[in-house]
């Protein structure tokens, strides 16, 4: 039937047999794992056996562009393919779309602020009659960074719910009715996590009922179940708190010079006690909490204090309005928030602080979740079927059922469509010293300028530090005949789009660039990777992960480091080859993986390249 509508169709052993385990999974109502190498065609080796067994289902992806993409362009093949329409939604979180009520609201009592707001506001107001989906998306002419998008966004923090008048008309509203009229809904991973842990909190689901979860990215979702199971304050809440009351006071008619004063010992404790953290940089553990309180005792007390004082301020405005409501929540929200990163003793979270940009974060994160996720996720669910191209190590899959607390699934290991001899070459050169060593780091740069010039740029230089990529960009870049971008220089999408357009153009780039991105064809012929991905011990996560593992009796560098070291060099490695007609290069520039015994364990992981330790026999690869 798909050979009839697809032009180039081929015949996948891998996507049959994935969708025959999908089909028996649930049937049987059994979990599945599976690693679908790239070139499997793993979305529509879960999508026909989901519409075949006529369950509802969810689909939960890593990125909103995966989510758009199966909305978009997947599901309509499906359809064409099939005869008919299929009852498929998709919902994003509330941030994604437009709130009307707001917008009428600011075309009252103006909120803009310089030209480019009233630029923008322009661009809505025409949009939003248009509109079916109120999703942001939608609107190209509006930038990434616009600053009026978060003052007319459908965020929950100022919702009144079924009080407002526009609820019958709001987008949040047709969201929930598409969803509950659908046979598939497709989400993102943050959104399912996000639903997971409102039931758990007892504030109401997000997503409908449903008897199947795909999780497609797969990888992802212990990282992604930690955030929304754990708890997180930030100098940008206080000061979004501090804003909005002050916005629907002003729009509701209640300000007072007594509200005024107590959102502005709001907004002078919070930046007292979030200046304590101004030394930070990056992330760190916040283990010395009880010393850190007794120093700091003025500045904790104060915040909390001043939070307290404005609840009660806000319960005491006479005229209570639909809008109050919801901010009174969020000043019990963040107290109860305050005292647990400040005072919590669970000895199953990590608390650690972290600076990105202005932005300080004070964060405590379950350190294991496959107690959580067994009972909430895989006991409350007949089928979870979890796919991805990297979730094997050593060809098998208890460090994935391990971390994500998943008891005797079926398992299926299918290697992929691509002839991965005789497209990719994998090079480790031997001559280079331990990454340990002082030397490594200029010597390693000079390597990767060598294999630059075999593979005339169209590379991606992958680092497992910022400091490692700024070292290397520093010494070769300026000597290189070829474009170079660094990450940071501007937004990811805008790197990667130049990247695609810029013949010849090299990419230095860490962690966000390992997995994710998808450039076929020349444009991208190599992959120079300097280190073998371990993990940062410092991490307060990874440390905290470490020792517990420890303290269980186990060995934390066998069961924990190494096997999270290969997933990442698999998704690193996974950028290059992404399509039958790709060619190309994958480097390693650590010669741990000849000299370690651990190094089988990522050989074996990995799939059957053509391996060197030769240089000529990369030149003549690019020259064939």
């Amino acid at each position: 039937m798909l050979s009839r509508h697809l032009g180039k169709w081929e015949f996948r052993p891998d996507q049959l047999e994935m969708a025959r385990e999908v089909e028996a999974a649930i049937d049987e109502q059994r979990h599945l794992i599976v690693e679908a190498g790239t070139g499997t065609g793993k979305t529509l080796a879960y999508l026909v056996p989901l519409i075949a067994a006529g369950r509802r289902a969810v689909i939960s992806t890593g990125t909103k562009n995966l989510q758009e993409q199966l909305f978009q362009k997947d599901i309509p093949f499906l359809e064409r393919a099939l005869g008919r329409k299929l009852r498929v939604a998709y919902m994003k979180g509330r941030a994604n779309f437009l709130c009307r009520e707001k917008l009428y609201a600011a075309e009252k009592r103006p909120v803009l602020e310089g030209l480019e707001e009233v630029t923008d506001f322009s661009v809505i107001q025409e949009w939003e009659p248009e509109t079916e989906t109120g999703d942001r998306a939608e609107l190209r002419r509006l930038p990434a960074d616009s600053s009026l998008w978060p003052k007319l966004d459908a965020r929950r923090e100022l919702c009144s719910g079924q009080k407002c008048e526009q609820f019958d008309r709001c987008f949040i509203t047709q969201m929930h009715r598409r969803a509950r009229e659908a046979d598939i809904v497709i989400v993102n991973h943050h959104l399912f996590f996000a639903d997971l842990a409102l039931k758990e909190n007892d504030f109401g689901a997000i997503l409908p009922q449903h008897q199947v979860v795909v999780f497609d990215e797969a990888h992802e979702i212990e990282n992604v179940a930690g955030q929304h199971f754990g708890v997180q304050i930030s100098n940008y809440r206080f000061e979004e708190l501090a804003r909005d009351i002050q916005a629907v006071a002003a729009r509701e008619g209640f300000g007072s010079a007594e509200l005024d004063r107590a959102v502005n010992a709001l907004r002078i404790r919070s930046e007292e006690f979030f200046a304590l953290f101004d030394e930070v940089q990056d992330r760190r553990g916040f283990r010395d909490r009880e010393q850190f309180i007794r120093k700091h005792e003025r500045e904790c007390s104060g915040l909390s204090a001043a939070l307290q004082a404005l609840g009660g301020r806000l319960k005491l405005v006479r005229e209570r309005t639909d809008e109050i409501l919801p901010l009174e929540n969020r000043v019990v929200e963040l107290t109860g928030a305050l005292q647990t990163i400040l005072e919590g003793d669970d000895a199953v979270f990590v608390y650690w602080v972290e600076r990105r940009g202005r932005g300080v974060f004070l964060q405590a994160t379950p350190i294991d979740v496959a107690e959580i996720l067994a009972e909430r996720l895989f006991a409350a669910v007949d089928s979870v079927v979890l796919t991805s191209a990297t979730l094997a190590v050593n060809e098998g899959f208890e460090f994935m059922r391990t971390r994500l607390g998943l008891d005797a699934p079926r398992e299926l290991l299918a290697p992929g469509h691509f002839d991965y001899r005789g497209q990719a070459l994998f090079y480790v050169p031997e001559h280079l010293p331990d990454p340990r060593d002082p030397q490594f780091a200029a010597r390693a740069a000079a390597e990767a300028a060598r294999l630059l010039a075999c593979s005339r740029g169209r590379a991606f230089v992958l680092f497992t530090s910022y400091r490692q990529m700024h070292i290397f960009h520093r010494q070769i870049s300026f000597s290189l005949e070829f474009p170079c971008l660094l990450q940071g220089q501007a937004p990811h999408s805008a790197l990667l789009e130049e990247f695609r357009e810029t013949p010849h153009s090299v990419l230095f780039a860490t962690a966000s660039f390992w997995q994710g991105v998808d450039v076929p064809g020349e444009s991208l012929s190599a992959v120079i990777i300097d280190k073998l991905p371990f993990a940062v011990p410092s991490d307060p996560i990874v440390d905290a992960r470490i020792r517990k593992i420890r303290q269980d009796g186990g060995k934390p560098f066998a069961e924990y480091q190494i096997p999270s070291a290969v997933l990442a060099l698999k998704q690193g490695f996974g950028r290059l080859i992404r399509s039958a007609a790709d060619r190309g290069l994958l480097a390693l520039l650590d010669k741990r993986i000849l000299k370690q015994a651990y190094g089988k364990i990522f050989f074996d992981s990995l799939p059957d390249y053509t391996f060197t330790t030769c240089l000529q026999d990369v030149e003549e690869f690019f020259e064939s």
